[in-house]
């Protein structure tokens, strides 16, 4: 199956979190969407792993994206290595995206950071030839996608450029909340977590709403690249 964008999120919600409007945007036109969590997410303040998947599993058909995968990395503890490396491959070359998203290359979370990198290099390795890898039993082909994006998270990073995504804010909003044992519940008993507080939440929405505010529109998303972002023409700017 091949898609046109591979979201890759350390944890469960962090696809939700950085990019979810411009996933939502992409598929009403017409793209298709695929989800990859490199953990469960099981070091979690809330919740567990069990409840985690179901919570993914509701946020991915709220969003509508056409596949979405669990790798079962260890939270907190997977490293980019040849091993993690050669999963991650495996599913790019099983997809084959155009485009990957990936996490922070730099937040509060050290998996962030480490996801990145690790899809990054994978990215780049995938398109490799000599590297041989299968999937039930059946070799596949090198593939290295177009472009690699990073979302942005925790941290104020500023953005290389920005995706205007006005109109698609409430259903990114949607889907982050599909993920209830993570985010403020005023009724919870759990403990509390830097990302459980009513401010966190509401940052979601604000900082897209100010993005927006800064190119003139309702709500945008911001990423960084690893290379030049490249146009036809300066009326592809808006």
């Amino acid at each position: 199956m091949k898609l046109d964008i591979l979201a890759i999120g350390a944890h469960p919600d962090d696809v939700e979190l950085g990019c979810g409007a411009t996933i939502a945007k992409e598929i009403a036109a017409g793209k298709k969407v695929g989800i990859i969590d490199l953990t469960r997410g099981e070091l979690g303040t809330r919740g567990s792993a069990e409840i985690r998947d179901q919570e993914a599993a509701n946020a991915a058909k709220i969003l509508g994206v056409t596949v979405r995968e669990n790798l079962a990395f260890a939270d907190g503890f997977f490293v980019n290595d040849k091993e993690h490396q050669l999963k991650v491959i495996e599913m790019i070359r099983k997809y084959q995206p155009e485009i990957v998203l990936c996490n922070a290359i730099d937040d509060r979370h050290i998996d962030h950071a480490k996801g990145s990198q690790l899809v990054s290099d994978a990215c780049f390795l995938s398109g490799l030839r000599k590297i041989e890898t299968s999937i039930g039993g059946k070799p596949q082909e090198a593939w290295r996608p177009k472009h690699v994006y990073h979302y942005i998270q925790w941290k104020n990073i500023e953005p290389d450029f920005v995706v205007d995504v006005s109109g698609f804010l409430d259903k990114k909003m949607k889907a982050v909340l599909a993920y209830s044992s993570q985010f403020y519940d005023k009724k919870s008993k759990e403990p509390i977590s830097p990302i459980t507080s009513k401010n966190f939440l509401d940052s979601i929405s604000y900082r897209a709403q100010d993005l927006g505010r800064l190119i003139g529109v309702d709500a945008a998303e911001g990423f960084t690249v690893e290379r030049y972002v490249a146009v036809d023409s300066l009326d592809d700017l808006i």
